[in-house]
């Protein structure tokens, strides 16, 4: 697999609670530079970046990011928000606690009433896998691919531990037609990112790679 090939399906990530504009710009630069297929960013500078990029590159941000539990009717408001404001993809964190509740239900339709308001944006939900046991996270591919949202992802990159490739290799084995993986957390080789892909996942979200093509790791 050819570097741009690897980058083409990376979403350049920059979430820490520290980032200023400056940051967001360069990550920005970068994504366009090397072809990456979004960034991926707090929502407060969501606006600005899509003024900053108009069409040169996919914006995505985070939705009850890192945490998952604010209300349904909360993330619905982020979302809207996010994409008056000129997000192309909306990255939102299901409840873990409705999870171990056994509630799925509930996280069904959370999931639904999300992609009913992304309509055509792309829907990536981010399950936290590090909390889960392995029934959880087949629980939860069929209640992404019953839901309509259209990849399920790994981690949030703050909830002590991130992708593994056991993890994408269960997603593939146990999701429905039509749903793709993205992997995020801990991506720090080129080698790993090309493991991911070829387990099954379409999106890589890492703040790492670009870095590494840069030399600046």
């Amino acid at each position: 697999m050819t570097q741009e090939e690897i980058l083409s399906k990376v979403d350049h990530t920059l979430l820490a609670q520290t980032a200023t504009w400056d940051e967001i710009k360069a990550i920005c630069d970068d994504a366009v530079t090397y072809g990456t297929a979004s960034v991926c960013i707090p929502p407060r500078f969501v606006k600005q970046a899509k003024a900053y990029v108009g069409d040169k590159m996919k914006i995505c941000t985070v939705i009850g990011f890192p945490n998952g539990y604010s209300t349904p009717e909360v993330k619905i408001f982020e979302t809207r928000q996010a994409l008056k404001d000129g997000a192309d993809e909306i990255d939102m964190v299901i409840s873990v606690g409705t999870v171990k509740e056994g509630k799925y239900d509930r996280v069904l339709k959370e999931i639904r009433d999300i992609k009913a308001v992304c309509g055509s944006h792309i829907l990536k939900v981010i399950i936290e896998t590090c909390f889960l046991t392995d029934e959880e996270k087949m629980n939860l591919c069929h209640v992404v691919t019953d839901s309509g949202a259209d990849y399920i992802k790994t981690s949030t990159g703050f909830g002590g531990g991130g992708a593994t490739f056991e993890d994408v290799k269960l997603f593939a084995e146990n999701i429905g037609p039509g749903v793709k993986i993205k992997a995020a957390g801990g991506i720090t080789s080129m080698e790993d990112a090309e493991k991911f892909i070829e387990l099954g996942a379409s999106r890589l979200g890492t703040s790492r790679i670009v870095k590494l093509v840069k030399g600046e790791m």
